[in-house]
């Protein structure tokens, strides 16, 4: 079995999740967005579109995410499972009819409220959790998605749609290699006047707690139905 991940910045990588997704049987991939060749993404037995810095209103600039948006929906179709982070959960609202609006910016570490339809799903595991935030944008969910986290500035954190889980937050992210994320995103942070100091120190005190959450979300999911088991 073969895990493909498009990544569309080197350190937005599947993080914690990689060792858990190996584990489970998976050869893991990663295609690089704009550089590789994205067919394999269409037909691996795990997809999963990683987080970047553009955004669905950049796909005049970027065509790449065009063809990416158009794999999620393929992928959907089919029925096969996939996985959408930050970027690609909202190329997939937007390959499914759903839009994303500019929003109130969410950087840092911080809990999401999950609706009551995530009660039974691997989101459960995120209960109370901090997880990572790092998005300007927000989604408006396709018709027929369900809606399964939310937080005051973004009512829509997380969707479901058949086969698809879209997650606008970082359950993956390795709060050890956050350094990486504080460098390459710097002028962002600094736009926005958020504290590096403050989200590095941040990153210490919640990284474990952030990881066992997001391992034991990761693990649920790829024992659901239809996917591969330990």
């Amino acid at each position: 079995m073969r895990c493909v991940a498009i990544r569309h910045v080197a350190f937005e990588d599947l993080g914690i999740w990689e060792a858990e997704i190996a584990a489970h049987g998976y050869e893991v991939v990663y295609l690089d967005s704009g550089v590789d060749d994205l067919a394999p993404f269409a037909s691996a037995e795990l997809g999963i579109v990683l987080g970047g810095p553009v955004g669905v209103a950049d796909i005049d600039d970027y065509p790449v995410l065009a063809e990416e948006a158009a794999l999620l929906r393929s992928r959907v179709t089919s029925g096969m499972p996939t996985l959408a982070v930050c970027l690609g959960a909202q190329l997939l609202a937007h390959a499914l009819g759903g839009t994303v609006e500019h929003g109130e910016p969410e950087v840092g570490w911080e809990t999401v409220d999950l609706t009551p339809e995530a009660a039974g799903t691997p989101l459960r595991r995120l209960d109370g959790a901090p997880v990572l935030h790092w998005h300007g944008d927000r989604i408006v969910p396709p018709a027929g998605a369900t809606v399964l986290a939310s937080t005051s500035a973004t009512p829509c954190q997380a969707f479901a749609y058949g086969s698809a889980l879209a997650l606008q937050f970082h359950p993956e992210v390795d709060a050890e290699r956050i350094e990486r994320w504080l460098i390459g995103h710097t002028g962002e942070l600094r736009s926005l006047g958020v504290s590096v100091t403050g989200l590095r120190e941040r990153s210490r005190e919640v990284g474990d707690d952030a990881a066992v959450a997001g391992i034991l979300m990761i693990r649920d999911w790829l024992r659901g139905p239809g996917r591969g088991k330990a």
